[in-house]
């Protein structure tokens, strides 16, 4: 397990154990934050399950495939250069602490 930390737009925040090898996208609709849709189930399809790493965390994670990329051109809220989808973030022991920052909207 790692734990997680989910910060929505408002500034609430919930910490929690995510499985490694467990996608952050399912850690967080199986603890139930709110931000993350996830409409087509962690396959990299809808671009709803957008969230923003703290930028000293970006050198943690695995780099974005040419998939994810190309779905990051479709996510509702802001773009910015830290934007990923944590359905493509699969858990690691690196990643223990990690801060997703959810967008305000996902459709």
């Amino acid at each position: 397990m790692v734990q997680i930390t989910y910060r929505s737009s408002d500034g609430a925040q919930r910490v929690v154990d995510v499985p490694i090898g467990t996608s952050l996208m399912q850690g967080a609709m199986t603890h139930g934050i709110s931000g993350i849709v996830g409409e087509c189930g962690g396959s990299a399809m809808c671009a709803t399950c957008h969230v923003y790493l703290d930028p000293a965390d970006q050198a943690r994670v695995p780099a974005p495939n040419a998939v994810e990329l190309e779905m990051l051109d479709s996510v509702a809220d802001e773009r910015k250069p830290n934007s990923r989808l944590s359905c493509q973030l699969i858990a690691s022991p690196e990643m223990e602490g990690l801060v997703l920052h959810l967008p305000s909207r996902q459709v």
